[in-house]
């Protein structure tokens, strides 16, 4: 077992005892502009992210114990209400584009959730060897880009903390 991943351990295992409040996150890794970091929620759910970020936005992979990776896309310029959606494209280095159908816009934040399928490995993929990240509005303009210098250091620590928090809890075959 990896030293991260043995952390991600440890610090899942304080967590699933009630130390936990609202939100509460720890820092397991960083390398250039990324943090990895494992957030756990009062409700004793647990998640961990990648995040890249630069002043007033950032750009973050969210993984949690069901095995869900969701995308954020988040700046203080932007001002969504609730229940609004979105189609928008992401681009990475010249590779070809991805569609983000259905993004889901909140608050300061664009919200999409990654199929379960290769093709979400295969995003995945794309920003661990990726070098800048493009997102893009349905009429393909420029919205916002994302240094991905340090990303694939960072994705490996993601994945090590995603496979702690999604292991089952032993004697409960129900969990």
């Amino acid at each position: 077992m990896s030293f991260r991943m043995g952390l991600a351990a440890a610090l899942v295992a304080a967590w699933v005892a009630g130390q936990a409040t609202a939100q509460e996150s720890e820092v397991l890794f960083s390398h250039k502009h990324w943090q990895v970091s494992i957030v756990g929620w009062d409700d004793g759910t647990v998640g961990c992210v990648a995040e890249v970020k630069a002043p007033g936005e950032s750009f973050s992979i969210w993984t949690f114990q069901d095995g869900a990776v969701q995308l954020q896309f988040y700046s203080t310029a932007w001002e969504f209400g609730e229940g609004q959606t979105a189609d928008l494209g992401v681009q990475i280095d010249r590779r070809a584009p991805w569609s983000l159908t259905g993004a889901e816009l909140y608050k300061n934040s664009v919200l999409f959730y990654l199929p379960d399928s290769k093709a979400g490995v295969n995003f995945i993929t794309e920003v661990a060897r990726g070098n800048r990240l493009y997102l893009r509005d349905d009429d393909g303009s420029d919205v916002q880009n994302y240094s991905l210098a340090g990303s694939s250091a960072s994705i490996s620590a993601l994945v090590d903390c995603g496979e702690v928090i999604t292991k089952k809890t032993p004697g409960n075959p129900f969990n």
